[in-house]
């Protein structure tokens, strides 16, 4: 069993209680697969020098943000860990050249939590997470996937999860909003069909608008975990129209190597 990889904007936290257009699409992506083994998630909300596998067989739902809504503090995902499968993803990187150690007490931060909701809403499938490079690059997300891009024939489903655009000083002041961040979602959904990689790579150089829609690019690498994750098959994408909340902030989502979705889920 072959499962995609998948890049999700998991956007504001209120994502996890305001699904808009993404978490239906999520949802029925979530029912159209076979059920995976295992979910191997990155997010920019963990990030450390060396790379570490949350590997306990229980996760704390981390509430990793503050000034929202009393409810979302009290929000529980209580999918079960999985340390066999974490085990294997520490050998799976080692065989790659890539030093990771084992977390047994690392939570589960939101960039994990609030997109399964609307994936598996059940919390029923073991989840792990993987830091992300605190000195990361595309290219070194890129390596990232492509070396546990193996575990997708052994029931595992590999998860960037980001941002497509990501400036929340825009998102949390209020001015007009602007077309900047549909431009650039744009700009990457056409090259991504295009299948130029150069360009992604490099995309502060090439894209429209790439610094305001990522000061900063963590939010935007795991992107490229996904394509990694994918290998070959990652020209095969469909995209998740998300839309774009407060003007800023693209929701949009793509599921790679899965040409067997239909195009009302994926398009």
């Amino acid at each position: 069993m072959s499962l995609p990889a998948l890049f999700i904007s998991h956007g504001s936290p209120m994502f996890a209680v305001e699904p808009g257009r993404l978490g239906p699409a999520l949802g029925a992506i979530g029912r159209s697969l076979p059920r995976p083994r295992a979910v191997v998630v990155v997010s920019p909300h963990w990030m450390r020098p060396t790379l570490e596998v949350a590997s306990g067989a229980t996760r704390e739902t981390v509430h990793d943000f503050g000034g929202f809504p009393r409810a979302l503090y009290a929000l529980d995902y209580p999918a079960p860990g999985a340390p066999e499968v974490a085990d294997k993803v520490i050998a799976e990187l080692a065989r790659h050249g890539l030093h990771a150690r084992r977390n047994d007490s690392r939570g589960r931060d939101h960039g994990v939590w609030v997109p399964l909701r609307h994936l598996y809403p059940a919390a029923d499938v073991p989840v792990i997470q993987i830091s992300q490079p605190s000195a990361p690059s595309p290219l070194a997300l890129l390596e990232l996937g492509q070396a546990l891009a193996p575990l997708r024939e052994a029931g595992v489903l590999l998860i960037g999860s980001g941002s497509l655009t990501h400036n929340l000083r825009d998102y949390f002041v209020d001015t007009p909003a602007e077309p900047y961040a549909a431009e650039f979602a744009h700009w990457v959904w056409a090259h991504l069909q295009a299948g130029d990689l150069d360009a992604l790579l490099n995309y502060r150089e090439h894209a429209p608008h790439a610094v305001r829609a990522h000061p900063t690019d963590e939010h935007f690498l795991p992107l490229f975990f996904a394509i990694g994750a994918a290998g070959c098959d990652w020209r095969q994408a469909r995209r998740l129209d998300g839309g774009v909340l407060a003007g800023e902030l693209s929701m949009d989502s793509f599921v790679f190597s899965a040409p067997s979705l239909t195009p009302a889920i994926a398009a």
